[in-house]
């Protein structure tokens, strides 16, 4: 499996690639970067939604530069692993076990096998939410957790209150693979950076934007209808005031005001 260099952002050295199969049969693209000298362990990047290996290019040198040896993966669904759909651009699953069954099988196939110990968690965003259930439902791969922005909620108002049951109503008629409502296929992170609710950082913006242009492969457009389902359905699980009395792990979550 290749990983998309340009000027802007080349790959980091010392890398290995390639692609793993699931147990329920989907391929993964993954990578993994060896040991620097005097290593401290291993670094697990997980990624948000429509995002992809080639994002975390400049975190993985930083890490590397630290110390750490770094593997990560492109999610069922999005950068360069297996898309559910006939059309690549809808974000969509079923339900976020799914993502549990990828990380599973990146542990078992890759980490655990050519990765250092002790090993660590990354995530950002949905890959943080992703992260949170596997370490509530039982999981024990990690000595330590670090998330960024993760997916644990939504702002509050009258639309959030609606979202859970109208996803789930659409869902139940058959609309689940549909966009949500003004959704469309241009691919996240393609936008001008003018006037983006993301980032106030415009260099690494458009570095960012100039990887889908050189391979629009890699891009994902608006969640479907069954991924936002999904996704709220485990954001209410998190909301349970027990759920987080049953994670084990230290966990550091940072996120903006």
């Amino acid at each position: 499996m290749k990983l998309v260099s340009i000027p802007a952002n080349p790959v980091p050295d010392h890398v290995v690639t390639g692609s793993i199969k699931t147990p329920d049969g989907v391929n993964l693209r993954f990578a993994r970067w060896e040991p620097p000298p005097g290593r401290k362990g291993t670094v697990v990047v997980l990624q948000g939604r429509a995002e992809y290996i080639e994002k975390y290019f400049e975190t993985v040198r930083d890490l590397r530069a630290r110390g750490f040896a770094v593997a990560t993966f492109d999610w069922r669904g999005q950068g360069l692993s297996d898309r559910a759909l006939a059309d690549r651009h809808k974000g969509y699953v079923r339900n976020f076990s799914e993502y549990v069954t990828d990380l599973d099988a990146i542990m078992e196939q890759v980490v655990l096998p050519d990765c250092p110990p002790p090993i660590f968690a990354l995530g950002h965003s949905m890959g943080g939410a992703i992260t949170i259930r596997a370490c509530h439902d039982g999981s024990r791969w990690f000595e330590r957790v670090v998330l960024s922005s993760p997916m644990i909620a939504l702002r509050s108002g009258p639309f959030t209150r609606a979202a859970g049951p109208l996803a789930r109503a659409m869902r139940l008629i058959g609309r689940g693979s549909a966009y949500v409502p003004s959704g469309h296929a241009k691919a996240a992170g393609s936008e001008d950076f003018i006037g983006n609710v993301l980032t106030s950082d415009p260099v690494r913006f458009s570095r960012n934007a100039a990887v889908l242009e050189e391979a629009p492969d890699l891009g994902l457009g608006t969640p479907t209808i069954a991924w936002a389902d999904a996704a709220m359905r485990l954001m209410k699980r998190f909301a349970a005031p027990s759920y987080a009395g049953h994670i084990r792990q230290p966990i550091l979550m940072v996120a903006a005001g």
